[in-house]
């Protein structure tokens, strides 16, 4: 049985359907039914008409697209520059015969079962009457995988009477009702033996349009249509990795949400659990976005911490082959910059063998031997000789550093505040928040600084502009708890356009302020090495300055010298103070440091400068003149010392003479009479 109807809608097709008339139900261009009910037209509205219907389950969905549209303002707040959207004819089928019912899926439920084009009620079915063959073919009937679950009362039971026959399937068959049946009747079935079955989902995920299997637009196929996927409400890095798992693919290289015209998706359930995408299925729906993901194809990070952290592994090109851990002994510096290169990480920061856990699955055989500048690792030469066997810890374990330059703050003059914009895949935008987490504890907002290098996160706000909407990044603070980068926390929501963002304020918002020393008239300064010479006696200044950012402030200069500190404040004077200082001696000798303060956004911030050593020196001509002052104090000393010791031995002769004198003269006077008398002989 075949329903046809016309719908125009940006979003679900709920409220444009034009005329639907089947059978009984009539809806009109609003989704209203003639017994006065709406219709949400998503795949359990569908359903519900194949039930009022009384058909079965919802086998198949197909859409015709291009039919003339109408002008939709109403549900386009976004979209008023294009209002005009082509609207679809949905056609469905409706099993005839077999539904499944309470189910949590459209191949999952309690099996019941109506003899073909009959207006009999529908009857459940004995679990004694109905075995593994039987399954596989209402799976196959409903358009469903093979059975994966059979059980009775599994979604229910129910009170009304059994379906009469035991079914005899051969399990090729393509309807239940074409199996064979038992001749004799059952009138009795034991409490909670009506057949609950799971069917597996039938469909299949993969990356469109890229340049190989693992990369494009991600895509689902349900009721043999491939559609893109929605993912409102994703973490687009989870569902990333899901869809790299599932296609046997690598790590996650890149991510993101691409603007589109409306058109139709497959929509999931937000965050799923599920280890396939495929059970993670949702309802029909309408997006106004795509999912475009890059998955490497032969070499992944497994068991990190991050994108860019883990135990390296590697598959050969576009094969079947499992995966391969490397050893540590085969692997060097120069690999792992083409594997960090590779996965879209930045630098190798650290390599060690077993670091990201151990494992016993055959290693990779051959040695990388990377030059360092190729572009994938499966392009480097490798050795000719084959490895058996690597010692255990050895599995390569490689931590690559974040992808450089993916956040920033603009708006301000500073690089540490201002709104927060996040690169994915080439592409910057805003980043609005999801949750309340942006206090003064936020991982994300110490994240955010600390990436930036701006020192700790001091406070945020969110900012509002109803007349500026604009496409956002979503970010989940709490989320950022639990990871080491702000892009693993990055997901969208709708169409991920927002008119709120967010501006984040890092301590470390002031420039570093510089140092250096000035000539004055009366002395010479020489810079050299952070350091500065200061003739002993003249004056000197010191001046400190900041790259204009905000306008006043004040310095203060810190002084550590002659084992004290001392602090000379100035305020700032276009952006710099002079610290002039007389007659240097050797107090003024030590280290000086600058430190610039200043109020803004309701905050004191400060920032120090380099630290400028101060020496002191004498010029060459005080230098001359102490010698020649030197000199001629010991000529005068040499002079006075040859004055003294002369004066002092005529002093002393004179002293002598005048003992003599005094004290000897008698003698004298016989000696003299001796020598003047004549001798006889």
């Amino acid at each position: 049985m075949k329903l046809q109807g016309e719908w125009k809608s940006p979003y679900r097709p709920k409220t444009k359907i034009e005329h639907l008339r089947v059978d009984q139900i009539e809806v009109d261009r609003f989704g209203k039914t003639v017994d006065g009910q709406y219709i949400d037209w998503d795949m359990t509205s569908l359903t519900e008409v194949c039930r009022q219907l009384n058909c079965g389950s919802l086998v198949s969905l197909r859409t015709v697209r291009g039919f003339p549209g109408g002008c939709i303002h109403d549900y386009l707040p976004l979209m008023s520059s294009n209002p005009e959207l082509p609207s679809s004819k949905v056609e469905i089928t409706c099993s005839d015969s077999v539904r499944l019912v309470n189910g949590t899926s459209l191949c999952s439920g309690r099996l019941e079962v109506k003899p073909n084009h009959s207006n009999q009620s529908w009857s459940p079915v004995c679990e004694a009457d109905f075995d593994q063959q039987d399954a596989e073919v209402v799976c196959r009937e409903l358009g469903c995988g093979p059975p994966s679950f059979l059980q009775g009362a599994l979604y229910g039971e129910v009170e009304a009477p059994m379906w009469t026959k035991e079914f005899q399937c051969g399990g090729h068959e393509s309807a239940l009702l074409d199996c064979r049946s038992s001749g004799s009747e059952r009138n009795t079935c034991s409490p909670g033996k009506a057949v609950g079955l799971t069917c597996s989902e039938h469909g299949g995920v993969r990356l469109n349009g890229g340049a190989n299997r693992c990369a494009g637009v991600l895509e689902m196929k349900r009721l043999d249509e491939w559609k893109p996927v929605a993912a409102n409400n994703w973490n687009l890095l989870k569902l990333a990795g899901i869809v790299c798992g599932e296609l046997d693919c690598g790590s996650v290289v890149s991510f993101r949400e691409r603007g589109e015209s409306a058109s139709e998706n497959w929509a999931i359930k937000p965050d799923c659990d599920a280890s396939s995408l495929m059970n993670c299925f949702k309802e029909f729906s309408y997006s106004f976005t795509v999912q475009e993901i890059t998955c490497s194809d032969s070499v992944r990070l497994v068991n990190g911490t991050s994108l860019c952290s883990g135990r390296l592994e590697v598959k050969p090109n576009h094969s079947n082959q499992s995966w391969s851990p490397v050893c540590e002994a085969d692997f060097d510096q120069q690999d792992a910059e083409v594997v960090c290169r590779e996965l879209g990480c930045g630098p190798p920061s650290f390599l060690q063998g077993a670091l990201y856990g151990e494992v016993e699955a055959p290693m990779w055989t051959k040695e990388f031997q990377c030059g360092g500048h190729e572009s994938a690792l499966l392009d480097c030469r490798s050795s000719g000789s084959e490895r058996n066997t690597c010692s255990p810890g050895k599995a390569v374990g490689l931590t690559c550093s974040d992808p450089p330059g993916d956040i920033r703050l603009v708006g301000e003059v500073s690089r540490c505040a201002g709104i927060l914009e996040m690169k994915n895949q080439r592409e910057w935008r805003s980043v609005a928040k999801i949750d309340h987490g942006w206090d003064l504890k936020s991982a994300a907002g110490a994240a955010v600084c600390r990436q930036l290098d701006c020192g700790s996160f001091l406070s945020t706000f969110e900012l509002y502009n109803e007349a500026l909407v604009r496409s956002v990044w979503w970010i989940n603070s709490s989320c950022v708890e639990l990871r080491s980068t702000l892009k693993e926390c990055t997901t969208t929501t709708g169409n991920s356009y927002s008119s709120a963002s967010l501006k984040i304020i890092c301590t470390d918002l002031l420039a570093e302020p510089n140092i250096s020393s000035c000539p004055s008239p009366d002395g010479v300064s020489d810079v050299k090495q952070q350091g500065v010479q200061v003739l002993m006696g003249s004056n000197f200044t010191l001046r400190c300055s900041v790259e204009p950012q905000f306008p006043g402030g004040y310095f203060q200069l810190i002084s550590t010298s002659s084992n004290r500190a001392q602090n000379y404040t100035l305020p700032a004077v276009n952006h710099s103070a002079h610290f002039l200082f007389f007659a240097a001696d050797h107090t003024h000798r030590g280290e000086y440091r600058c430190v610039y303060h200043n109020y803004v956004f309701y905050h004191n911030f400060s920032s120090e400068s380099q630290p400028l050593h101060v020496t002191l020196a004498v010029s060459l001509t005080a230098l001359i003149v102490r010698l020649v002052v030197i000199l001629l104090g010991m000529m005068l000393l040499i002079t006075a010392l040859i004055l003294t010791s002369k004066a002092s031995q005529k002093l002393s002769r004179e002293t002598e003479i005048k003992d003599y004198t005094l004290g000897g003269s008698s003698s004298k006077g016989q000696i003299d009479d001796e020598d003047v008398t004549p001798r006889t002989e």
